[in-house]
């Protein structure tokens, strides 16, 4: 079992941000992070320079078996890591929700299409219809008409984001940015989808669009489970930063790693002095939340035939029979499948107004070797 001072869990810009602030503190650290590379789905890629740290890429945390220990696993192996420190830095995951055709090849994740072509998925020539809500579906739009997508439209479901544009003025670069991924595209609001057919997606203005991919998100769903499992907040020693403390964007993410990675390091005087910056940001994302907040009408889209649960084939009719997510889950497996819960739990969440009642050990889907090693 290998010892740091301080372990991140989460390689994205909080996670590098907090690992970079604690290595200046001279602390011993790793970075635990489930993709082949550091980064995050915004600095894919990018190799942090930082002494004193060890990456370890590949890896899930999968069990916290005892106070300050994890248990890893990667594809061919599980460790145990020790640490005096944690700094959970899990970033978030797109949230989808059902509605008639969602589980059809073609339809995908925007960001997710996204890391697809980022590893190689040729789009060039395909027509992709973007369709969601916020921010990220123009970024993602633009990227892919970078590499030669063809995109008909961007269809946002919020009815107006005139509002939200008025507050980029307070954020002249991210103003810029945002002039910049619109430039050159069909941004339609008040528009969501309604279903979709093999090559091609009804919607609820304009009609059926044919298009090779359907690139759909409602928004980001921190990735709180390890955070849960822990007991953050009663626990000591255990900081978090970025999305997994509420979606607010890289500026806020950065700040936030840095100071979780301070506080961790052993310099709370310095972390604490980051503080102001964080709520401006704060006020960025609050006007993020209430400008892309989800609309009633796509509570009505799923049918009762349409399946929510996509690892186990459940439908929303069989999951409505009951009274809560522990009997659904009892009584049909919705959400013991491979995702465990992490794409139909934010569904079901929002069409019901259900919530998953515990996190329980292992919080990935983890080999029988693995978890004989924790007690």
């Amino acid at each position: 079992m290998d010892s740091y001072d301080v372990v991140v869990v989460g390689a994205g810009p909080a996670g590098l941000a907090a690992a970079r602030r604690a290595s200046e503190c001279g602390k011993r650290i790793a970075i635990i992070d489930d993709n082949p590379a550091p980064g995050g789905q915004i600095w894919r890629g990018e190799s942090p320079d930082l002494p004193n740290a060890k990456l370890i890429c590949g890896a899930r945390v999968v069990a916290a078996p005892a106070p300050h220990r994890l248990t890893v696993e990667t594809f061919d192996s599980a460790f145990e890591v020790a640490y005096g420190a944690l700094v959970l830095a899990t970033g978030a995951r797109e949230r989808f929700l059902p509605f008639p055709g969602w589980t059809l090849p073609h339809v995908a994740g925007a960001g997710g299409l996204q890391a697809l072509v980022k590893s190689g998925l040729p789009i060039a020539g395909k027509r992709v219809v973007v369709a969601g809500t916020g921010p990220l579906l123009l970024a993602v739009a633009a990227y892919l008409k970078k590499r030669g997508a063809i995109v008909p439209l961007v269809a946002e479901q919020a009815e107006s984001v005139t509002r939200f544009g008025f507050t980029l003025v307070r954020y002249p670069r991210k103003l810029l940015q945002a002039i910049r991924f619109r430039t050159g595209l069909r941004y339609v609001t008040g528009c969501w989808p309604v279903s979709a057919e093999p090559g091609a997606v009804t919607l609820s203005r304009g009609g059926t669009v044919e298009c090779d991919y359907l690139a759909c998100g409602f928004g980001l769903v921190p990735n709180t489970e390890l955070l849960t499992l822990l007991g953050y907040g009663a626990a000591e020693g255990i900081y978090a930063a970025g999305d997994v403390t509420g979606i607010g964007g890289l500026d806020l993410a950065v700040v936030e790693g840095e100071i979780a990675g301070l506080a961790a390091g052993g310099r709370p005087d310095e972390a604490r002095r980051l503080l102001p910056a964080v709520e401006g940001h704060r006020r960025f994302a609050a006007a993020l939340e209430e400008t892309f907040a989800l609309r009633p009408e796509l509570k009505g889209l799923a049918t009762d035939d349409t399946i929510v649960c996509r690892c186990e084939d459940v439908t929303l009719g069989r999951i409505r029979r009951h009274s809560g997510w522990r009997e659904a889950k009892l009584q049909t497996r919705c959400g013991m499948g491979p995702c465990q819960g992490r794409v139909c739990g934010p569904a079901v969440e929002f069409l019901l107004g259900w919530k998953a009642e515990s996190v329980r050990p292992p919080i990935f889907p983890a080999r029988i070797g693995t978890l004989s090693r924790t007690p």
